[in-house]
């Protein structure tokens, strides 16, 4: 989750097929209403990523959800958004941008829809995955649609601006809208809302988007997909079940072993030799760079304790101390408005000074958030305004953190990899997220009172973050800027 996860830098390249007449210009310009089409189908897979999280504990008691499957309604988004990125991409190459994003548009309604009615944990749980399958089909091909569009490198850097720029709006508004939509309209409000919005955006990119060339030749690596996806599953499996089932269990052991077969497979899948009809998703080669590995490290840590104290904090904000869903949002305002604007100012000052610092700075004050925070889990009013400073600093932290990285790993590779290392960075902060939720989850399922454990999973998210910034002096910026 981030308000600046793509920067113009590593946007795809358009092709040279012109956009026909009127299908997204006018005199040779992009339609301004293209760019908020486009911006809608972005905002609604930012929105998504923190809207559900203060709707969980109505969830659960509406569907008799337990915390492991709460942890699944969570993770069943993230997981499938993770795993289909860098995929998307390769669609979106071989069909064309337009009808890859329509496509996504229509799922993204149909299952929000569907995910209002369901009746289940279980319904709930597969249909939130399948979310996280239309988001991932939206994402890289709202970059695709807006680079064939704008031709022009000022307005394309304009265009690409606002788009980033949205998801801010998406972050800083999630947990605020999902409060009161749970506490007015009931939590099934928070998937109806997907669909006029994904509506408006079916009806804006069908008659303003231009068509691009698809690539028939351009193949999608299924090896690689397929085993990258069982792998994460497979991982977020053992540690969603490793507390209320034991880590001997066969659920855990099971998990583990299809995570380590996997991700054997995936390595295997990614060494092959590029070809005409195929290409890995993620070359192995652009590990060599420690700039790129270092940063994907990174990116993931970001998103494991954010996505994993957005968890925490709202079972106990609603759970533990009986705030409504509305409360909560409002209490994560400190951390989520920082996001809206701050990457603008952590933006101009990578380009002056560079992006190791700034990152520095932004794991150092995410860490330092994250164990305020920790000092004080009780429902007193101090204790309410300690929790609401350290959110604050985490804010800060992430809109410092997640641009600079950015810049870190896309300014690592050659020009024609940045896609494809945008889509890695991507990735991997989602990867974080679910591996967040579902770590600090098990945390705080276990038998210690409530404030106990919340102040143990805090303690660990904050370690990890500060380990982030280890991570990031010792080896963000020292490589060559070439990958291979």
């Amino acid at each position: 989750m981030s308000s600046q996860s793509v920067s113009p830098a590593n946007a795809p390249r358009p092709s040279s097929d012109a956009p026909p007449d009127g299908a997204g210009t006018a005199a040779g310009r992009p339609n301004g209403l293209l760019l908020f089409g486009l911006s809608l189908g972005y905002f609604m897979v930012m929105l998504d990523t923190t809207v559900v999280t203060v709707a969980l504990p109505a969830i659960g008691d509406d569907l008799s959800g337990s915390l492991t499957g709460l942890q699944w309604v969570s993770n069943g988004y993230t997981l499938t958004f993770a795993a289909l990125l860098l995929s998307a991409g390769a669609l979106c190459d071989r069909y064309g941008g337009r009808k890859v994003f329509l496509t996504g548009l229509w799922l993204f309604a149909l299952f929000s829809g569907a995910s209002a009615a369901a009746g289940s944990m279980g319904a709930l749980i597969t249909l939130r995955a399948l979310l996280g399958v239309a988001g991932a089909l939206l994402l890289p091909t709202s970059l695709a649609i807006i680079a064939h569009a704008y031709t022009e490198p000022a307005a394309r850097a304009r265009a690409m601006g606002t788009w980033a720029a949205i998801s801010g709006t998406a972050l800083a508004a999630g947990p605020l809208v999902g409060g009161v939509l749970t506490d007015t309209l009931g939590w099934q409000a928070i998937f109806l809302i997907n669909v006029p919005v994904a509506l408006v955006g079916i009806v804006i990119t069908t008659k303003h988007a231009p068509v691009s060339a698809p690539k028939p030749s351009t193949g999608v690596d299924l090896p690689g997909q397929i085993s990258a996806v069982l792998a994460l599953a497979g991982l977020t499996c053992a540690l969603v079940e490793s507390e209320p089932e034991g880590w001997g269990s066969v659920q855990v052991l099971g998990g583990l072993a299809v995570f380590a077969v996997a991700g054997a497979l995936f390595v295997l899948a990614e060494r092959r030799t590029e070809t005409a009809t195929h290409a890995p998703m993620l070359p192995l080669t652009m590990f060599r760079n420690r700039t790129f590995s270092a940063g994907l490290f990174a990116g993931l840590l970001v998103n494991f304790g954010l996505s994993g104290v957005l968890f925490v904090l709202s079972l106990f904000f609603q759970e533990a101390h009986g705030h409504s869903a509305f409360t909560t949002g409002l209490v994560f305002l400190p951390l989520t408005l920082p996001t809206a604007f701050n990457p603008v100012f952590t933006g101009r000052l990578v380009g002056r000074i560079g992006a190791r610092k700034p990152a520095v700075t932004g794991f150092l004050m995410m860490g330092v958030g994250v164990l305020v925070q920790s000092a004080s889990t009780t429902d007193s009013t101090p204790g309410l305004v300690v929790m609401c400073c350290g959110l604050l600093v985490l804010g800060f932290g992430v809109s410092f953190a997640i641009p600079s990285l950015m810049t870190a790993v896309v300014g690592s590779v050659a020009g024609e990899q940045s896609g494809i290392a945008s889509g890695a960075l991507n990735s991997a902060r989602q990867t974080g997220a679910v591996l967040g939720v579902a770590v600090l989850g098990a945390v705080i399922g276990g038998g210690a009172p409530v404030g106990s454990r919340t102040r143990l999973a805090l303690v660990v998210a904050g370690v990890v973050l500060l380990a982030g910034a280890g991570v990031v002096a010792a080896c963000i910026g020292r490589s060559p800027r070439k990958s291979a």
